[in-house]
């Protein structure tokens, strides 16, 4: 950036101001007195603000005095349209909560219900500074075309399994799906797509492989929940006499391509595997203790130089879309796992709840704010007293902030929230769309 006052202010679209930026670039530099410079919806300069204001002739200024910005907070792992099982059954284990509960009225669920929750999930996201997400689901132009609507960034993976579900009488059947969902999407900035494979144990190993050979044509990830819990483990021994990582590995399944969900019930032997073949795991603390999965070992997979992201999960296995409670969770239970204070430190967490979840998208230019980069940013509110003295911004954003001081969410230069007025969404009506679903789910369940 050229300061001197002799040169002409460059053109941009806004300018915003803010007490501090906490920019997770590759320094991890945090700028206080801030200012971004914000163009076709990239950032085009990050720094003090009298600089920018100075090599900068705006369109518009955005003043966040008393402001904290950060990068858009990124789901690894959710399925958005699961908000509407948000509380339906709760306090169950993995495979009861499932096959008993959830499978039953989701193979069941029109495209009017899913478009109601992907709506209620947008607006939860939006809400608490998440601006993309990994999603796998069913009929997921659902979600995608609601994603778009609402501004969000998203990576769609339409599920299947070995046996029917809602949409594929077999898992072959959902190919055709995958490549027309990709078309639909290829010229949406916001919307990219994924090949994903509920799990190892619900997908027969030649399916699995024949899902991984289109990832691979298509040039896009390849998404699975893997080792979630040891009662996994147990019906991928019984069934194959592997545990689920070296399964995978032994078909050739696990690449930089690859990200796997929760890697739970994992040993010291299955993470160096993890590192050596460069996949990407997404943690989900809140999803993994409510269903007493176990404590996923996040600091030995850090250690040994995993990629590791973070997601929420579904609404219905964690009853929040809230990315900052599971920042918070995935340091706090890192601690108890590793019985040590420092492991899964602050830093850490918020590195995986933006740069490392980039990675599992297969979009690494987002969660970080810098020059050519997205301008996909979040402003907290610091006037709230559980964010009061500062000493420590990243401190702040990972152990007190709640998500509720959120202020502000951005995709692309394109606010979408600002000071409790949804851009994109009516929230009051979706009120009443969501008691609409409720009443057709509650329905459902006793036929």
């Amino acid at each position: 950036m050229n300061n001197t006052t002799s040169s002409a202010p460059e053109a941009c679209d806004l300018i915003i101001r803010a007490d501090v930026v906490v920019t997770q670039d590759d320094a991890r530099s945090v700028i206080t007195n801030a200012g971004i410079a914000i163009l076709d919806g990239l950032v085009v300069e990050v720094g003090e603000y009298a600089a920018i204001e100075a090599a900068f002739e705006p369109t518009s200024r955005l003043d966040l005095a008393g402001k904290m910005l950060m990068p858009g907070l990124v789901n690894g792992h959710t399925h958005l349209p699961m908000t509407l099982f948000r509380g339906y059954a709760d306090d169950l284990p993995l495979m009861e909560w499932l096959e008993d509960h959830i499978w039953p009225v989701e193979f069941q669920l029109t495209d009017d219900m899913l478009t109601i929750g992907a709506q209620i999930g947008c607006a939860e996201l939006i809400r608490t500074g998440c601006t993309s997400f990994l999603n796998g689901y069913f009929h997921e132009a659902v979600t995608g075309d609601t994603a778009s609507a609402c501004g969000l960034r998203a990576v769609l993976g339409e599920g299947f399994f070995h046996f029917p579900s809602p949409h594929f009488p077999t898992a072959e059947d959902c190919w055709s799906t995958i490549r027309n969902l990709k078309s639909r999407y290829d010229s949406n900035p916001l919307i990219r797509t994924a090949v994903t494979p509920h799990a190892a144990f619900t997908v027969a190993p030649d399916e699995l492989v024949a899902s991984f050979e289109l990832a691979t044509e298509l040039d896009v990830p390849w998404q699975i929940h893997l080792a979630e819990s040891t009662a996994e483990t147990a019906i991928c021994m019984e069934k194959y006499g592997q545990r689920p990582i070296p399964l995978l590995h032994a078909y050739g399944l696990l690449t930089d391509k690859t990200t796997l969900h929760h890697c739970v019930d994992v040993t010291d032997e299955e993470i160096a595997l993890l590192a050596d073949t460069k996949v990407n795991v997404v943690h989900n603390p809140g999803s993994n203790l409510k269903l007493c999965s176990g404590l996923s070992p996040v600091q030995k997979m850090l250690d040994a130089g995993v990629t590791v992201g973070l997601g929420t999960d579904g609404a219905s296995s964690n009853n929040q879309l809230n990315m900052f409670r599971d920042m918070a969770l995935a340091a706090l239970i890192g601690k108890v796992r590793h019985n040590d204070a420092s492991a899964v430190n602050a830093q850490a967490a918020l590195d995986m709840a933006t740069r490392g979840s980039a990675k599992c998208l297969g979009w690494p230019e987002l969660g970080r704010i810098e020059k050519g980069y997205p301008a996909d940013i979040i402003a907290l509110d610091l006037s709230y007293p559980n964010l009061m003295p500062v000493y420590n911004h990243v401190s702040h954003a990972v152990y007190g902030a709640t998500g509720m001081e959120v202020c502000m969410t951005m995709v692309g230069g394109e606010i979408l929230y600002l000071y409790e007025d949804f851009k994109t969404l009516d929230v009051k009506a979706l009120r009443g769309e969501a008691l609409r679903a409720s009443k057709w789910i509650l329905s459902t369940a006793k036929k």
